[in-house]
């Protein structure tokens, strides 16, 4: 399958008439730690999508980078077992959210009305930064930003990485 592209996340982002651009990295922006270091941030302004199955539905969860998804809080919220909370295949994101694994955008995605959930963790921070489609693309927003493009729902679904402090 075919992914969508950043072209496509700007598209998307355009509609929303708030001034978000999508950014190329020359580095690779795959992981959290390697966003922060091609960006010039802290590792929790990455805002990392988390492609999950659900009792067999696509969730994203948005979090951030220096916050691990706590797989229990996020089965209560859900109301389902820990067990049937998996993370998505590199097909499945493809087929599901359109992105592969390491560029997978907030918003964009190729089956519309997926649920979103958002890590309150995020809030902390003045600016946050999102993949936008690949490895090497990103944007910059606002949490408040953020809420609006993706209409996510704010939760606490982290907790701290063992041996990082957030600040």
């Amino acid at each position: 399958m075919i992914p969508l592209t950043p072209e496509h996340v700007q598209a998307t982002l355009d509609t929303f008439n708030l001034g978000l651009s999508v950014t190329h990295y020359d580095q690779t922006t795959h992981t959290s730690e390697d966003a922060a270091a091609a960006i010039g941030c802290r590792l929790g302004q990455i805002a990392k999508s988390m492609c999950l199955i659900a009792a067999g539905e696509p969730v994203l969860v948005v979090a951030a980078g220096d916050r691990r998804l706590s797989d229990a809080k996020l089965a209560r919220y859900l109301a389902v077992g820990r067990k049937k909370v998996k993370i998505a295949t590199p097909a499945q994101c493809l087929e599901l959210f359109g992105y592969p694994p390491g560029g997978v955008s907030p918003v964009g995605h190729r089956t519309a009305g997926l649920r979103i959930l958002i890590d309150e963790s995020l809030d902390r921070w003045e600016r946050i930064h999102a993949a936008a489609g690949t490895s090497n693309d990103n944007f910059a927003l606002t949490f408040e930003q953020l809420l609006e493009i993706t209409a996510g729902e704010v939760l606490d679904c982290t907790e701290e990485l063992k041996g990082e402090r957030m600040t």
